[in-house]
């Protein structure tokens, strides 16, 4: 019997999904195809422990996790996806979605799939058990690779050949049950399904022997589930399957789209693990912790809310890195450093369970978002600070000015105070007409840059001085607009715009987590660990463009605003530290903020994200040396 499908009156008829054969699952849009795909990858990783690669075409890693959990708890789907869980289901919810963290279960949902990329990923992922394509498209989509009628024969001849050449079970859903379509693939093994309300009929049939059996199925959509009849097949118990006797080295699936609470279950057998390859990249994706018991309860945490969850992941791996180098401080920061992009995904990724807003994770790059080299930029202007006040170290070097003292302040976590900006959700949608809304948020096109004309203040849109119209994101723009309240300069004048709807809040939670986990260990005095939550914040902010580093997500638009927001931070720092009458003398990048006077009565002094404390103090002018 091979790898089970989770179906059993289907599993019967196919013998379990055999090494070394391509089963076809053909159905019209909505026919079941997509549902009996996510089943086998659910019933193989989650229930039988074996690595699945699960390459989603049109799909996201979310819509496969929300499917997952939906049909094995089972809970309703659409609530699930609305938020609207009852707190009994978003328990259980939560304690699923720590045992699916520890499934061996590789998605791939990049824009850029094809079955070269999934060939190549397979070798990566050592004992591999299933390969799920979901799905072939018969509509061309130019940003879908599987679409359009040659692509999917091609797809289809070329996945045969990788089940057999690596000996692997390899299934995919297509969606169509046209019979010349499905005649024409000239497949292994195709089971063919078509829906009438709640059941659906499957024909299985095999290329030299034509049709094999007949099946009638249920089809339980509440729960985004296909399962045996019910007068055959009980619905699955509600809690959530035990854990491996042994953690396996892997990669989780997402978190499905559901509040989430601290789990209650029992925690998986802490066995050591390493890194796995991610599918499609063979680069380390998500390690999984190692955890014994449950998360403490939170002593009130940030806004009296419960993150000790979230903030158990960074404490669970620093310890393991602690361990795995026999406590040297130094190895363990690095090897932490090393994991910081996977990791921080993996806990961004989960902060967003819950949320109101379903985001756009691979939207199309527009052609000014995209690098023009390699190591080059694209055209989004940022307001980045490379300012002296001129005026004043003029009149100091010709002995107008008495000489000064300056403090040079520093800006805490500069980058994590920069998430709570207004980040578009969806894909950019061109307005050729321009104009501001403040519920979305993009690119905007200015026909000029903008003129500022306040020696003892910086440019709010930095140095840089170009002829023609510029391109800045929107937390410039909004910098822009409140400079302009302010009375310090005209409004934007905004021609053209790029944007979508947008959210102040879909990197609030990570953000409150990332900022409580560094608050205790600053008060723990906890080196490792401030060191490991300054890279995961740093490198997410640098890898969420265009980079190899991180292919869970591209948003180079998300990028730009949050960098330009931490300039933007800086910028108001500047004002209100001007305005309480201290002199700025100097403003660099996104937290070096040089001023003279007593600026302890303007800024509260410490390592906080709300606070700045002293790097340095000198005198203006230099002495100079003899």
């Amino acid at each position: 019997m091979g790898l089970p499908t989770g179906i059993r009156i289907l599993d019967d008829a196919l013998g379990g999904l055999q090494p070394g054969r391509f089963y076809l699952i053909a159905a019209a849009p909505g026919g079941g195809s997509s549902l009996i795909a996510t089943a086998a990858a659910r019933t193989s990783a989650f229930e039988q422990h074996q690595p699945v690669l699960y390459a989603a075409s049109g799909l996201t890693r979310a819509d496969v996790a929300a499917r997952i959990v939906a049909a094995h708890l089972p809970v309703d789907y659409r609530r699930l996806r609305a938020g609207r869980l009852t707190p009994t289901e978003q328990d259980d919810t939560a304690a699923l979605h720590h045992h699916l963290a520890q499934a061996p279960l590789y998605i791939d949902d990049g824009t850029d799939l094809t079955t070269d990329a999934i060939a190549e990923s397979v070798p990566g992922l050592p004992g591999l058990a299933l390969v799920v394509v979901d799905r072939l498209q018969t509509t061309e989509d130019p940003r879908l690779p599987l679409s359009g009628p040659a692509q999917i024969t091609d797809a289809a001849q070329a996945l045969a050949h990788l089940a057999r050449t690596h000996e692997l079970p390899v299934l995919a859903a297509v969606d169509t049950d046209d019979p010349q379509v499905i005649a024409a693939l000239s497949l292994d093994i195709t089971v063919t399904l078509s829906r009438d309300a709640d059941q659906i009929h499957a024909t299985v049939t095999e290329r030299d022997l034509g049709p094999q059996a007949t099946l009638t199925l249920h089809a339980d959509l509440a729960h985004a589930r296909i399962t045996d009849p019910t007068h055959l097949h009980p619905s699955p118990v509600t809690s959530a399957p035990q854990p491996p006797p042994t953690a396996t080295p892997h990669a989780p699936a997402q978190p499905p789209q559901t509040p989430f609470q601290a789990p209650t279950s029992p925690s998986p057998d802490p066995t050591a693990t390493q890194p796995a390859p991610t599918a499609h990249t063979a680069a380390p994706r998500r390690p999984s912790p190692r955890r014994t018991t449950a998360p403490p309860p939170s002593q009130g945490g940030y806004a009296n809310r419960d993150y000790s969850y979230f903030t158990g992941m960074i404490t669970r791996a620093v310890d393991e890195a602690l361990h795995d180098h026999d406590g040297d401080i130094a190895a363990a920061t690095e090897a932490l450093v090393k994991k910081a992009v996977p990791n921080a995904m993996a806990l961004f990724e989960a902060t967003r369970v819950g949320g109101n807003y379903e985001h756009t994770v691979y939207p199309e790059t527009l052609e000014f978002l995209r690098k023009k080299t390699k190591d080059g930029a694209d055209e989004i202007w940022e307001g980045r600070h490379n300012w002296t006040n001129t005026h004043l170290t003029d009149a100091l070097r010709n002995g107008t000015h008495p000489p000064i003292t300056v403090n040079a302040l520093d800006t805490n976590a500069s980058f994590l105070s920069a998430f709570k900006t207004h980040l578009p959700i969806g894909a950019l949608i061109h307005d050729p007409h321009g104009g501001f809304d403040p519920k979305r948020s993009g690119i905007y096109r200015l026909p000029a840059r903008p003129t500022w004309h306040h020696p003892d203040l910086p440019d709010p849109i930095g140095n840089r001085h170009e002829d023609g119209p510029v391109l800045l994101d929107d937390a410039t723009i909004r910098l822009l607009i409140r400079c302009a309240r302010l009375g310090l300069c005209e409004p934007p004048h905004i021609t053209e715009c790029w944007t979508s709807g947008a959210s102040e809040g879909l990197l609030e939670k990570f953000r409150r987590v990332l900022t409580e986990a560094r608050t205790n260990a600053l008060e723990a005095d906890d080196t490792v660990t401030v060191e490991y939550i300054k890279s995961m914040y740093s490198k997410f902010t640098s890898t969420i463009g265009e980079s190899s580093v991180n292919r869970d997500i591209r948003r180079p638009d998300w990028m730009h605003i949050i960098r330009s927001q931490a300039f933007a931070n800086l910028w108001y720092k500047s004002h209100r530290a001007h305005s309480s009458g201290l002199t700025i003398v100097r403003v660099r990048g996104t937290d070096e903020l040089h001023v003279t006077g007593d600026w302890r009565t303007v800024f509260t002094e410490g390592r906080l994200t709300t606070q700045m404390k002293q790097k340095d103090q000198y005198p203006l002018p230099r002495k100079s040396a003899r």
